[in-house]
């Protein structure tokens, strides 16, 4: 007998009948109770002959693939025994996160591994959300020597999938011309050496002679020069406010909350700068304030999707809110699309603060339109009325103070954003 190995009630249950047996025929004397016993002891002997020493291994493997949500998933089990014994039978048992539809998942498999041996248990299915899932963590235990023993409990841990968010196609009507070379579709508004002309001005030291607009200092009997914008790509800026949680995930076909809508949007704003040759960045409006920083091309899309995958809830304290974006020195030039549900009042101020500074801000609306608090007791109904009549005024106020707000209803509602921002982006700057 080893660490690994324990007696089971069937063992014991044969030795105690056995020595009850050899008792009652000696005190009685009789022979046949003698007999009797006989098989049981002999059985048990036979079978104990040869006792396993190592313990079943079990290892949990899962889909390493890019996984969007929706998408089929392979994850299997696969139990070995590295022993010179075989397995009477082996019972598995694992646990996966609610978000991963795994056949046959919820019970236990009954299977038999020969010695030196191995048996796999296919576990196909379907990812219903985005996020880090786990698949297990799972448990083995196995019966040996005719089922006299069984092993210890064997247990190991979960195995992480990732879950990409899915994105819309996107069908644009605001889409710009392909970026060439190395700047993006949509150009800088930062003035610099470039080829596309911003206006005219007068004449300052450090200008070049060659960028003289003789017609107009003709006219004005003042030198003016032409300016230009600068060859770069944008910059684009998102701003997911992670205050809080509204409504209840559904999965893929389900009900979405507000952060599977503030995620999901992020990943199809992101998808379309980037295809276009943009940068983005994105920052969190919560108590960490994580932040990736900007960057272009294929392998940014590939960080971002992996950054949004550890967007959770993260409220934050009144005194702390007001750091955040001073904390992270958010560009004067980029476009700042803020991802927000607007329950909470902070993320109105915050976008009060983004305009007032003069950087060009679109508010995405995240908030379900079925949203509502679980209903308590005959005033909630009239309070969550209040409650989305006060809301409605705080957006009135900010399309005033010119905050576009957009309410996101998938890929087609991203025009709306991107139409607004192009008008902004048209519109001279005021010092």
């Amino acid at each position: 007998m080893t660490e690994n190995w324990v007696p089971t009630r069937a063992l014991g249950r044969s030795v105690l009948l056995t020595g009850l047996l050899l008792l009652l025929g000696v005190a009685l004397g009789r022979v046949d109770l003698v007999l009797l016993a006989a098989p049981f002891a002999i059985g048990a002997a036979l079978h104990l002959r040869r006792v396993p020493r190592s313990a079943p291994e079990i290892t949990i493997t899962a889909d390493e693939q890019h996984i969007v949500e929706g998408g089929a998933i392979d994850a299997g089990l696969t139990v070995a025994n590295p022993d010179e014994i075989g397995y009477d039978l082996v019972v598995v048992r694992t646990r996966t996160s609610p978000w991963l539809r795994l056949e046959q998942s919820d019970r236990p498999f009954a299977i038999t591994v020969p010695s030196d041996g191995w048996a796999a248990i296919d576990l196909p299915g379907e990812a219903l959300r985005w996020g880090r899932q786990d698949v297990g963590p799972a448990a083995a235990r196995a019966s040996a020597c005719g089922g006299l023993l069984a092993s210890r409990p064997v247990v190991t841990a979960a195995r992480g999938v990732r879950v990409y968010p899915v994105t819309e196609p996107f069908n644009a009507t605001e889409a710009m011309p392909a970026a060439a070379g190395l700047v993006g579709a949509h150009r800088s508004r930062r003035p610099g050496e470039g080829g596309e002309l911003a206006g005219v001005r007068q004449f300052a030291p450090g200008d070049r002679l060659r960028r003289i607009d003789w017609r107009v200092s003709l006219r004005t009997r003042d030198l003016h020069v032409a300016y230009t914008l600068s060859d770069r790509d944008a910059e684009v800026l998102l701003l997911l406010d992670v205050l809080g949680e509204v409504g209840l995930p559904g999965g893929i076909r389900g009900s979405a909350s507000v952060l599977d809508t503030t995620v999901r949007a992020a990943a199809a704003i992101a998808e379309h700068y980037l295809h276009r040759g943009d940068r983005v960045s994105l920052l969190e409006y919560g108590a960490a304030a994580r932040r990736l920083r900007p960057a272009s091309g294929r392998r940014q899309y590939l960080t971002v999707l992996e950054w949004l995958l550890d967007v959770r809830p993260d409220p934050v304290d009144t005194e702390q809110y007001e750091n955040i974006l001073g904390a992270h020195q958010v560009s004067s030039s980029a476009l700042v699309v803020v991802l927000t549900p607007l329950v909470d009042p902070r993320a109105a101020d915050m976008l009060a603060q983004l305009t007032q500074s003069g950087r060009y801000t679109v508010a995405v609306d995240t908030l379900p339109p079925d949203a509502a608090p679980p209903v308590r007791d005959q005033w909630t109904p009239l309070a969550t009325r209040l409650w989305r009549i006060e809301r409605e005024n705080v957006l009135g106020r900010l399309r005033e103070h010119g905050v576009p707000v957009v309410a996101w209803a998938g890929a087609g509602s991203l025009d709306l954003v991107l139409r607004d921002v192009a008008r902004m982006a048209s519109t001279p700057r005021g010092r």
